[in-house]
């Protein structure tokens, strides 16, 4: 893989901590690679994977648009930009549409990614640990990869406090 195909794939989700970028941007400056930052719209579908990793697709309600490209949040752009501006870091954006797991993963495979970054879930302590690992986008992401798959703690606590999925 030559310096200019390297890229590390970050799964982007608004009101995510932004430790999770921030540490896929230190990932991708010790490996020389661009990040790809990628937001997934689980309101559509694809109905068309391209070969860089972005997806056409179609709204599973049909009173909304029609196909199209997916065009990637401006507000959430504008997030990253004032996050990534003093990295130095080559980064890009990505809209996709579907199952985060399966479309991370695609585009992953489609830009040859050294690894993808993923923030843990966040849940409330009332959801079982079945919902809580077979929902989990790092889970899934963990058995259908042969890539690393990072997962960064968005509010991770103490050995003394209960886990998100243990009872208090």
């Amino acid at each position: 893989m030559t310096a200019q195909s390297r890229s590390v794939v970050v799964g982007i989700v608004p009101g995510q901590s932004d430790d999770v970028v921030l540490q896929a941007a230190l990932f991708a400056g010790r490996f020389e690679a661009e990040l790809v930052c990628a937001f997934v719209e689980t309101s559509r579908y694809v109905v068309e994977e391209l070969a860089d990793g972005s997806v056409r697709s179609l709204p599973f309600d049909p009173d909304l648009p029609e196909l199209r490209d997916e065009v990637f949040d401006p507000e959430l752009a504008a997030h990253l930009e004032s996050l990534l501006a003093a990295r130095n870091v080559r980064w890009t954006t990505r809209a996709l549409a579907g199952d985060p797991a399966r479309a991370l993963g695609h585009l992953a495979e489609a830009v040859d990614a050294a690894m993808i970054v993923v923030g843990t879930r966040r849940t409330s302590p009332r959801r079982g640990i079945r919902e809580f690992f077979g929902g989990s986008v790092a889970a899934q992401l963990a058995h259908r990869q042969h890539r690393p798959v990072v997962v960064i703690p968005q509010a991770p606590v103490s050995i003394e406090q209960p886990l998100p999925w243990e009872p208090a």
